[in-house]
């Protein structure tokens, strides 16, 4: 059996959906009732296993979970029910700007964002000329990062993520935003990592980039899994359920 680098195990994640809500106590008193909101199911008693090395896919539609899910994996979110245990050092690149201060410049960001990440100052001292190579914002490193374009966003946040030396890479659509020169560099250090022993866990709706980088893929659908396994039977599964030609394939 291969050693795993995730277990996800029977995880589900529910959420408050707020029709009246009592923001203060006196509107509580006044109202003379609590809030009402309705629970929403946002994943539903999912399992997988993530080996150790490989490069595995997320895909599904729009709300079908996978966003959620990587924020279990990356802990920003506890899962409701069910468990995820993960083996070794997670870095995560979910959100455009995420950990980032918009006011300060590029530069104070890296290592804001990379402390935050687990890095020393000697550490991102060390990587900063190479996460400013990757990022390709050069010109701009010293600019406040609120003029950055979301694509400058993702290419720093995504090269400050990668430096952190990861045993496990949580990423939610990086190759989406980018020109074709990132997003080649973007694959060959997926394929770096795994010939590292690392692991990369990925939400794409580029169908063709999942189905030739990763080994393995996992299907969701309204919070729930329809199919695991091997990439490319799992994309082709999804595309046939797809009312027209997906994007991307």
């Amino acid at each position: 059996m291969s050693e795993l680098a995730v277990r996800v195990d029977r995880v589900s994640k529910t959420f408050r959906m707020y029709r009246e809500r009592n923001q203060t106590l006196k509107s509580a008193i006044m109202r003379g009732r609590t809030s009402v909101h309705d629970t929403f199911l946002a994943l539903d008693d999912v399992t997988f296993d993530v080996p150790v090395g490989s490069t595995f896919g997320l895909i599904g539609s729009n709300g079908s979970g996978k966003s959620t899910l990587l924020k279990c994996l990356a802990h920003i979110y506890s899962p409701s029910a069910g468990s995820i245990v993960a083996t070794g050092r997670v870095a995560a690149m979910l959100e455009v700007g995420s950990g980032f201060h918009s006011e300060l410049s590029g530069r104070e960001n890296i290592f804001l964002n990379g402390s935050i990440l687990g890095m020393s100052k000697k550490e991102l001292t060390i990587k900063f000329d190479e996460i400013v190579d990757f990022s390709g914002v050069e010109q701009f490193i010293d600019q406040p990062v609120k003029n950055y374009s979301s694509g400058m966003y993702v290419r720093l946040g995504f090269a400050i993520a990668i430096n952190v030396n990861p045993d496990i890479l949580v990423v939610d659509e990086v190759l989406a935003v980018g020109d074709a020169e990132f997003q080649a560099k973007c694959k060959v250090k997926f394929e770096d990592y795994r010939m590292a022993g690392k692991t990369v866990i990925l939400v794409s709706h580029d169908l063709h980039s999942v189905r030739t980088m990763c080994d393995q893929a996992a299907w969701l659908s309204h919070g729930k899994l329809i199919e695991v396994g091997v990439a490319h039977s799992v994309v082709a599964a999804y595309r046939k359920s797809l009312p027209s030609p997906a994007v991307g394939d």
